[in-house]
């Protein structure tokens, strides 16, 4: 019972802390103007370029943006609490790790569904899309999924906050890095092998593909290898990050340096 309410409360506590330094105002420009225009930018450029349609864009920027929200604020709940010289009286506590950094996770990952429906919708109003309204509820469990997984990637970002100063720079190449791999605006078949393969193992590619193939007519069930695809790559990153945290909590109390900024 002490585990769910740590899992539950602390973790919604957590992801409200963060707006104790950041103004709540700044959720406007990032999670609701930011996406609309990457998916305008990327829409008119193909326009112009004659390559893809709106659909295309739109889909594929649409999910790539909760990389927002799954990076920043999951590296933000362990970089915040060492900027706030808070990070070690959390971790002198006896409460179990597991529940309490996956507790972290949860809001992330309602964050990022929620700023890719935004983006969904307002691209569809502006560019004139329309999606199968049979697409509806498997569109939301694909995001569903892509948000879990890029929320994995979060958490070893959040891990690496363990050992340095802070991890903007760093998310913002990881975001970076998504956006160019993943198949958002140029189709994995034209990218090189090697990223088309690397592309493999990142999170979002797969879900990127099954929002597509749902965009235009598929069934859940078509793209259930795709889910299960993201859903597994997701489920490796939440290990590798819950691993790199146990190592560097270890590492960093060995060293004395938990909190050294």
């Amino acid at each position: 019972m002490s585990s769910l309410r740590l899992f539950f409360v602390g973790g919604l506590t957590s992801y409200k802390a963060l707006f104790g330094w950041l103004s709540p105002w700044i959720l406007v420009p990032t999670f609701l103007l930011g996406p609309l225009v990457q998916v305008l930018l990327f829409a008119y450029i193909g326009r112009t370029a004659g390559v893809g349609d709106d659909r295309f864009f739109l889909i594929g920027n649409a999910v790539q943006y909760a990389a927002i929200p799954c990076l920043f604020a999951m590296s933000n709940t362990i970089g915040g609490e060492r900027q706030s010289q808070t990070l070690g009286l959390l971790l002198v506590t006896p409460a179990r790790r597991i529940p309490l950094f996956l507790g972290r996770s949860l809001p992330v990952i309602v964050n990022g569904i929620g700023v890719t429906l935004v983006a969904l919708l307002s691209g569809c109003l502006v560019l004139g899309v329309r999606l199968p309204r049979a697409s509806l509820l498997p569109l939301l469990v694909v995001v569903t999924v892509s948000a879990f997984a890029c929320t994995g990637l979060g958490l070893v970002a959040a891990a690496v906050a363990l050992r340095v100063r802070e991890t903007a720079v760093l998310v913002n190449v990881i975001f970076g890095l998504l956006l160019i791999f993943c198949g958002v605006n140029v189709p994995l078949s034209a990218l090189p092998h090697w990223m088309a393969s690397t592309a493999g193992w990142l999170p979002l590619t797969h879900g990127i593909a099954a929002a597509r193939r749902l965009a235009v007519g598929a069934a859940l069930p078509d793209v259930t290898g795709l889910l299960l695809q993201e859903a597994a790559l997701g489920a490796a990153y939440v290990l590798a990050g819950l691993g790199l945290l146990r190592w560097f909590e270890r590492e960093s109390r060995r060293r004395a340096t938990l909190e050294l900024m």
